[in-house]
């Protein structure tokens, strides 16, 4: 059965997680046909076809992880390929990519040159290019307006959940905070990071907003020695941040010295689930980073998807 206002048969295939969880925030979900080998929510979706592949090993160190991805794209090619067979099989109507980073999806130009030599006709092709939090919300809109639906039901909600959190933050003191995105090398959140961080009460110290992530040197974040600093790694899960940190802290001394890990006040969340996949669950980012800037038991997560990184963790 069509949902309303879909007057055609159609057949989805995301090829990025966040695209996938805005499909399945507009109701969508039973025309995906298939998803990239990194879609995981919602959980259903995890039995479709997977249409990528990762060419290099993402259980590696971060910074094996880093060099594997500087050689690729030093031979200019990219970290993904696309399953060419599966995608031919699916015969999609409509495919979502994303043009915003050559290391987090499949590239623009690659998906082109696949429907080019696969399809006749071709399926539309849905590109997104999320810089900002108002850019994650046109691109809700963008895949609506394209697939016939409406988005103000989805957006009305988010910006209520937004709204809340601000009213709640308003009369707090605005704590001085870092964000990583990526432990090894050390690399600051950029995008919409630093605007979720001032919506969530704080000041970000580090980082532009509407900007790719930086690498920064250990000499920076010493001498900003932030009030509080949340580590973020794109595409790890909370475990897997909290052993990469582990590490990281046994490795670097400079760790030690930083005020928020002596404090306390150094935290870990899961930047796969939640900070670096533009789209709704944004929001959920921000009502994480609330509680842990201006915690109360009255507030919604309580540590699903956050933990505080204790200095005996690493001893």
């Amino acid at each position: 059965m069509l949902a309303p206002g879909i007057a055609f048969p159609v057949r989805l295939v995301s090829l990025l997680p966040s695209a996938t969880e805005i499909i399945a925030a507009l109701g969508l979900t039973p025309f995906l046909v298939g998803r990239s080998h990194e879609c995981d929510y919602p959980p259903e979706i995890k039995a479709l076809p997977v249409c990528t592949r990762a060419r290099l090993d993402a259980k590696q160190s971060s910074l094996a992880i880093e060099q594997a991805v500087q050689s690729l794209l030093r031979l200019a090619l990219g970290i993904y390929d696309l399953e060419l067979a599966t995608l031919q099989r699916l015969q999609p109507t409509h495919i979502i990519t994303q043009d915003q980073c050559d290391v987090c999806a499949v590239t623009l130009g690659d998906v082109q040159r696949a429907i080019a030599e696969l399809f006749d006709p071709p399926p539309q092709l849905i590109s997104l290019q999320p810089h900002s939090l108002a850019d994650v919300w046109q691109d809700i809109r963008r895949v609506a307006v394209a697939l016939g639906v409406s988005a103000d039901p989805l957006l009305d909600s988010l910006h209520t959940r937004i709204q809340a959190c601000q009213a709640w933050v308003s009369d707090r003191p605005r704590r001085q905070v870092v964000t990583i995105e990526w432990i090894d090398p050390l690399m600051t959140s950029g995008n919409w990071v630093p605007e979720l961080i001032a919506l969530a009460g704080g000041e970000n110290i580090l980082g532009t907003a509407g900007k790719h992530a930086s690498y920064i040197e250990w000499s920076t974040l010493l001498a900003s020695d932030p009030e509080v600093i949340i580590v973020m790694p794109c595409g790890f899960d909370l475990e897997r941040t909290r052993q990469e940190l582990h590490q990281a802290v046994q490795t670097y001394p400079q760790w030690q010295q930083l005020r928020a890990l002596q404090s306390g006040q150094l935290y870990i969340v899961d930047g796969n689930a939640y900070f670096n996949r533009p789209g709704p669950r944004l929001v959920d980012s921000l009502e994480i980073l609330v509680e842990i800037l201006h915690p109360s038991q009255d507030l919604k997560f309580q540590g699903i998807g956050w933990q505080r990184y204790a200095l005996s963790v690493a001893e």
